[in-house]
């Protein structure tokens, strides 16, 4: 055992953990920010490691999904390089990294005092899902794209569970709509990477081009819609004392034009590498966020 403890590389374990797939949980931002509470310390402070929770939790199932698909990924032109499939990692050093990281996950949840029960339940189902997911549910249409949406989902109700606030009906619906998005087109390029050739992914076969472009861009229009009618709602314009955040639906436009364009370019559709790889979206992305800061906390804000 000491030999290949000896071999694991901190690099290799980091890449094993996937901490650049923790950019999907900055979703866990969205209730605390669309509340008014994001320069509150303690409620940020709890968001913070409820944020390090999770990511935890993700990393755990990330380290379970590899070593069960570790013989399909070594078929893979590019998951054949990840540790466990490339053998740098052993399983067994593996199976203890990832129960370390669900007990260290577990403990930071504990510590969010106000979530209670909600949070530990969200963490849980999450899990659940995703271990039913790499078990063999992800072979199975439509519900392997369905299972992703809800693990989009749960991130944001349980950003909501750690300060005991609630989520729009407009904002929970434009998340799905979107994460529906997200995975048809991660869907659409594994399909096209495969280029006729042996599938590294069963499911791909009950899927085709035409299907999954329209349904990409039938849910992208429902999330802009989704976030327009969020957007212009008066109760929202009341709450943040401003009617302008409805300018911010063509900036929206223009951020999911350059995403699909990326997803339609050579890329496997994967959001974060989409989104890690393209600059200049990135610069967009942050001034998005800018612009709402500055129309959500704006002097003439009321709670």
């Amino acid at each position: 055992m000491t030999f290949q403890v000896s071999k694991c590389s901190v690099r290799d374990i980091v890449k094993l953990m996937r901490p650049k797939h923790y950019l999907k949980n900055l979703l866990l931002f969205v209730p605390i920010i669309f509340s008014r509470r994001l320069l509150e310390g303690v409620a940020f402070f709890q968001v913070l490691i409820g944020f390090g929770a999770f990511s935890l939790l993700c990393s755990a199932v990330y380290i379970l999904n590899d070593i069960r698909d570790v013989e399909s990924d070594r078929q893979h032109v590019v998951k054949r390089n990840r540790p466990i499939a490339a053998g740098r990692v052993s399983i067994p050093v593996s199976l203890v990294l990832a129960g370390a990281c669900i007990g260290l996950s577990v403990f930071l949840d504990i510590c969010i005092v106000e979530s209670g029960a909600d949070s530990f339940f969200l963490l849980l189902l999450y899990f659940m899902v995703n271990l039913s997911y790499s078990m063999g549910l992800k072979h199975i249409p439509f519900l392997d794209i369905f299972l992703l949406v809800l693990g989009f989902l749960i991130r944001v109700l349980y950003g909501a569970a750690i300060i005991d606030e609630s989520v729009s009906n407009w904002v929970s619906l434009a998340v799905i709509s979107l994460s529906f998005y997200l995975g048809l087109g991660k869907r659409r390029n594994e399909l096209k990477k495969s280029d006729g050739k042996a599938l590294t992914r069963r499911v791909l076969q009950y899927y085709s081009f035409p299907f999954l472009d329209k349904f990409m861009y039938l849910c992208l229009s429902l999330a802009i819609v989704f976030y327009s009618l969020w957007s212009s709602d008066t109760s929202v314009a009341a709450r943040y004392g401003t009617d302008k955040l409805v300018w911010t639906v063509p900036l929206v436009i223009l951020l999911m034009m350059k995403y699909s364009a990326d997803v339609e370019s050579d890329s496997y559709g994967d959001p974060v590498d989409v989104i890690w790889n393209d600059k200049p979206l990135i610069g967009l992305g942050l001034f998005y966020a800018v612009i709402m800061f500055l129309l959500i906390y704006g002097s003439g804000a009321s709670k």
